[in-house]
Formats: C-alpha cells, structure tokens, sequence
C-alpha cells in the first residue's frame, strides 16, 4: 500500500459527530472548522462524551452564514453565526483559557433536550488566541534542526477548542493491529472515527508514528510533537452513543506507557504561502526520528 493520506476528519462541534471529507482546507490552526464550537454546561465547563455520550449523535453542518445541529427524534437547527463584536465569554480547554462566543437561546434549549441537561453553545470568538502547548512545540522545534522547513513561532501555533493540539494524526496500520487483537478475543473491530484524528495515514507499518518526527505531503508539513494519551471516548459507539469496555480495555493492555495509553500524535503544521488544501490520496513523506 502506497504511502499516503488515506482520510480526512474534522469535528466542527468539540465531542459530537465528526465529518469526513475527500478534500478540505487547512491551517495552521487546523482543517476548516474544526472544533470551532464547543458546548458549555451551566457553570461554562465544556462538555463532552466522557460524560455525555449521546453527544456523538449530534451531526453539525457549517455551512457559510452559520451552523446546522441535526440529531435523532429532534427538528434541525440553524444556528446563524454571531456578529462580529460579539460578546467574548471566558472558557477554558483543560485549563487554558481561550474566548467563545454566546450562540444563543434558541441553541441552548435545542442541545440541552437531546443531551438531557442544562447546557450553551459557544462558537470561537474572533479575538480568543489559544496556543498549541509551547513546551511541546519548543522542544520539537529546537530537536530537529534539519527538518526540511522551518516551522513558525510558537506564538504562531493557535488554534480552536480540541483538547491540545491543533491536528491529531493516526495510523490505518495501527488500527488494523488493534483490531486483529481484538478479533483474536472474539470482539468486533472498531472503526477509526472513534478516536477522532484529524488525518489517517496509510502505508506505514503498525504504530512507525511512535518512531516518526513527523510527515510531509507537498508543501506542508506536519511535526509529531506529542503522542496522544488516550480517554475513554473511543468506547462510545459513534453509531449508538452506547458506552462499552472495548476497544479501551485491549488498547491499555497493549500500548500501556509511562504517559498513559497511547495511539495517534498530536501534531503542529507549516505550510506553504498562499491557501493549502489536503486531499485524501496526497502521497506522504514519511521523517523518521531514529
């Protein structure tokens, strides 16, 4: 199998239904739209499957003047994007502090029906600035002086409301192993989307992302600056919302290391000036850091 982009993913509301795509925009800051919303409970802690599972049933749209929610037993809702001098709500991600914009009662009451408790809707606020963890990104930047291109700045490395990182990168192989590991014990396989990267590689062998400094495709390139410690999201079934053991439980018990359970890196980018696109197909280049 050729080295390549093999899907595209992004998550335009943090913890609800992802989207796939054959082709699709990116930044710096991540693929269009990507976690560019975020649901708030009553005290403005944001809200996930960790704890509400059927969000995985809500299916946004972003669409040009808004976003649209679509969800089981419920009518959709359109949710027009706030004006530009928006209040700025205060709203922290893990800890760091970034800015959201109020997105309304009507919102409101729509996702606190289906997700059964009180909760808000805030879409990233034009003046919230949150930046990719700056120890990481230093530290990968200082250790691999011969990349072939120059990353930006830290302070250049902001990004919306996923939990640390602005790209999450997975391996197809990789998967594929821990799916014969849980067919060895009588389970189902478990499909990509429920660990929700951003981009899936394809070609590599089983779990080479531990030993890559990252991958170039074109003119962009994407630095592995941090493994991801896995939660127990993907045991939510995406399908049914249903929460079980698997595939966690066999993951722990196979990739169990001194910074958690790990599967997938999260990244940062550099690209090339002018407006870049990713398209799955797009052959990779793998940097091993050996």
């Amino acid at each position: 199998m050729r080295l390549a982009i093999h899907s595209l993913y992004s998550y335009p509301v943090k913890s609800c239904a992802g989207i796939a795509h054959e082709r699709v925009r990116v930044t710096e800051s991540g693929l269009d739209f990507d976690r560019h919303w975020v649901v708030v409970d009553a005290q403005g802690v944001f809200m996930t499957q960790r704890q509400h599972p059927r969000m995985v049933l809500i299916h946004p749209e972003p669409v040009a003047d808004g976003l649209w929610l679509r969800a089981p037993g419920q009518a959709d809702c359109f949710v027009p994007q706030p004006p530009e001098q928006a209040e700025a709500v205060p709203v922290a991600i893990w800890g760091t502090p970034t800015l959201g914009a109020d997105q309304g009662d009507e919102a409101a009451a729509w996702l606190s029906a289906f997700i059964g408790a009180p909760c808000r809707l805030l879409r990233l606020h034009p003046r919230a600035h949150r930046l990719a963890s700056v120890p990481h990104v230093t530290r990968w930047i200082q250790t691999h002086p011969d990349w072939p291109q120059s990353f930006l700045p830290v302070e250049r490395h902001a990004f919306a409301f996923a939990d640390g990182f602005p790209f999450l990168v997975a391996n197809l192989h990789s998967l594929e192993e821990l799916n014969g590991q849980l067919g060895a014990q009588g389970g189902a396989p478990v499909d990509m989307i429920r660990f929700r990267p951003n981009i899936v590689l394809q070609g590599l062998e089983p779990y080479d992302e531990d030993h890559l400094a990252g991958f170039r495709t074109g003119g962009t390139g994407f630095a592995f600056v941090k493994a991801c410690a896995r939660c127990p999201i993907p045991n939510v079934d995406p399908l049914t919302g249903a929460t079980a053991a698997e595939p966690g439980r066999t993951l722990a018990r196979h990739r169990q290391f001194e910074q958690g359970v790990l599967f997938g890196m999260n990244a940062i980018a550099t690209l090339p000036e002018g407006e870049t696109w990713l398209q799955a197909g797009d052959a990779i280049e793998p940097e091993y850091d050996f």
